[in-house]
């Protein structure tokens, strides 16, 4: 299926509407924005801008999108012809990927007709509100984390398609690499993975399946010791492969004590620099009770491909300008400021973040103000030199190295930095 048609209906009767009434090629902007972070939430990540921009550019209607339409009566015949000939061809401003954002931060601008771009909003808040969702999750975790790396594990937990996204959206926050191939083929992002606990059970004893996955990957590679007894599986890990055994995986049980005593137990068996790696639904919360556990690194499953409890960032499309005229949604609990935005980031002359300033015109810098938005389309061509993952990957560790220390923790509080109209 063509992802013209990973829509919502009602984009392609507002276009029929405004073909109609002579108003599709008033020239318009959309601004993407969050009204609100997830509940307990400081920050945001902007991610999927990257996965964005190459299906924006490559976004068509091909004769199969068209005969369905036909078909099913959703549009007329003048509004097909329309979308045979659609191509993109306005601009498109935002913030960097890896980019942090807050309430109400314009990390995405669209201009263009009304036609080119109203049928854009659900590729545009599919892509972003599902990615930045995951990135804004990793990110948590690698800071409760530290310094131990940790491993994308989740493709199983998820929508097949949507799998090598969320990969990509971990990675992106600091995730060391995931077990998803075609994240890998797709983005680069590097890939890990060593056996499951039907590897075992396939042997008639746990050292014939621990000979064989040594045999066949060596030495270095990480065996799971949990599928029957947690010390029994070391003590035959370390007889099977000796101390030279690069790790083993505990994935289940009492996490913060069995690391412990799998410690104790690898130390006594000469194992000395064989590492730990736990896995086991683990999320940010979990991640953080175990940082004074000897543990060298993590598989996170569900919780990083699921958002950790917010699987959407939250984010709308919504029109704010027309031919040069503010426009805005008015009603109480809805309300947002019309008008095409900019904004910067304040900090102070230590490099930490104080506040996010929106504005329709861009604001009198400050010496220590940063520009958020960026030229990412111009008339309907990607910019040229755009940042690869690693760099917008390198883009968020900086960005999050801007925080106060306040706005980093991971109980429930007000915005890390408040957000200021101009």
């Amino acid at each position: 299926m063509s992802a013209a048609l990973f829509t919502d209906r009602y984009e392609l009767t507002m276009l029929q509407a405004a073909l109609s009434d002579g108003t599709a090629q008033r020239r318009c902007v959309f601004e993407v924005f969050a009204r609100r972070l997830p509940e307990g939430r400081r920050y945001g990540v902007v991610a999927g801008t990257g996965r964005l921009l190459e299906q924006v550019t490559g976004f068509r209607f091909g004769e199969a999108d068209l005969t369905y339409l036909a078909e099913h009566e959703v549009v007329d015949d003048r509004t097909r012809a329309w979308l045979a000939d659609y191509r993109f061809t306005g601009d498109v401003d935002g913030y960097a990927e890896g980019e942090l954002y807050f309430p109400d931060s314009p990390i995405l601008t669209v201009t263009g007709t009304f036609a080119e771009a109203v049928v854009l909003e659900t590729l545009v808040l599919s892509v972003l509100n599902f990615d930045s969702a995951v990135a804004s999750a990793a990110a948590r975790m690698v800071r409760a984390a530290g310094d131990r790396p940790l491993f994308e594990m989740g493709t199983r937990r998820i929508q097949e398609q949507a799998a090598p996204a969320a990969a990509r959206a971990a990675y992106l926050a600091g995730f060391e690499a995931t077990s998803n191939l075609a994240a890998g083929a797709c983005y680069g992002v590097p890939t890990m993975g060593t056996s499951a606990h039907s590897f075992t059970l396939l042997h008639d004893i746990e050292a014939e399946a621990f000979q064989a996955q040594v045999q066949a990957l060596g030495l270095g590679t990480t065996l799971l010791v949990d599928t029957y007894d947690i010390a029994a599986g070391i003590r035959t890990a370390i007889e099977v492969a000796g101390p030279e055994l690069g790790a083993v995986r505990i994935d289940s049980g009492d996490l913060p004590v069995l690391a412990v005593q799998s410690r104790q137990q690898l130390d006594s068996l000469g194992a000395t620099g064989t590492r730990i790696v736990l896995s086991g639904d683990l999320d940010e919360y979990a991640l953080a009770a175990l940082a004074a556990a000897p543990v060298d690194a993590y598989g996170v499953g569900t919780s990083v491909v699921t958002g950790s409890g917010a699987p959407s960032a939250g984010f709308v499309y919504k029109l704010v300008d027309v031919e040069g005229r503010p426009v805005a949604k008015r009603s109480e609990h809805k309300a947002s400021p019309g008008g095409r935005k900019t904004a910067v980031r304040r900090h102070r002359a230590t490099g930490t973040a104080t506040e996010e300033v929106v504005a329709r015109q861009p604001p009198v810098e400050r010496p220590d103000d940063r520009r958020l938005q960026v030229p990412l389309i111009r008339a309907g061509r990607p910019v040229s030199g755009r940042p690869t993952l690693v760099e917008s990957r390198e883009h968020m560790r900086r960005a999050m190295g801007t925080i106060p220390w306040d706005g980093l923790k991971l109980s429930r509080g007000e915005p890390a930095i408040p957000t200021t109209f101009e």
